[in-house]
């Protein structure tokens, strides 16, 4: 005879209660116990045991007629049902956070190759007024009338005030070089945060039954997006 068919009935739906009231023993512990044998089978059964695990699963519902056993199967799938929604609810989120951020980045992109480009078309042209510098002094000195020609003729081609034109451009290189780090810095921040968002969705779509229920900064972002929507809606 073993020691589980020593101990009496009582006893052992004594020690099931503790076990719950504990907050250690789930529902999955409970249903697992009930297959061990038809005498646990029966006592896991109880009433008593199952309206404790809907007290601590789920608080604040209203009683039933019912034995507590099928009232907890049912809100169970309920909240089963409620966490599939809101699972779905959320990847919508991410995903459309997701686009966000790649809509962000492709801006990012066309504004740093539209910096590049006139930051290298303000070197060219500095580049060629310091020509036209280097030659109108060497107009000053003796050269090959060849080579005077041609200098004269890069001069005679340049027809803006040289020096103010390459203090402008010196400008503008400094700044375009400020905006680039600029921009370099906001892509590798919205790079991030499309990573964190991309593993974050990974995750949903790998959990679906968790509690994904909206942060409370989520929450102040749609209020925003709601009233500007409100907004836009009154003035048009």
């Amino acid at each position: 005879m073993s020691w589980k068919n020593e101990l009496p009935d009582e006893l052992w739906g004594k020690i099931l209660e503790i076990g719950i009231k504990a907050s250690n023993f789930t529902f999955k512990d409970l249903c697992c116990v009930s297959i061990c044998s038809r005498r646990l089978h029966r006592l896991s059964n109880e009433d008593l045991l199952w309206s404790h695990l809907i007290s601590v699963d789920f608080p604040n519902q209203t009683s039933s007629s019912s034995s507590a056993k099928s009232l907890y199967k049912i809100r169970f799938e309920r909240e089963k049902e409620r966490k599939l929604w809101a699972h779905k609810r959320a990847v919508l989120r991410k995903e459309s956070q997701v686009s966000e951020h790649l809509r962000k980045l492709r801006e990012i992109e066309v504004r740093l190759r539209e910096e590049r480009n006139k930051l290298n078309s303000a070197l060219l042209e500095l580049s060629n007024l310091h020509k036209v510098s280097q030659a109108s002094v060497a107009l000053n000195v003796w050269q090959p009338e060849v080579v005077r020609g041609r200098q004269k003729q890069m001069v005679e081609q340049c027809v803006v005030p040289v020096e103010s034109r390459v203090h402008a451009l010196d400008m503008e290189v400094k700044l375009c070089n400020q905006q680039l780090q600029v921009f370099d810095k906001a892509y590798r921040d919205e790079k991030r945060r499309l990573d964190t968002a991309k593993e974050e969705l990974k995750s949903m779509k790998y959990h679906p039954l968790r509690d994904y229920t909206l942060s409370s900064t989520e929450n102040q972002e749609n209020r925003k997006k709601r009233k500007k929507l409100k907004n836009m809606h009154q003035l048009s």
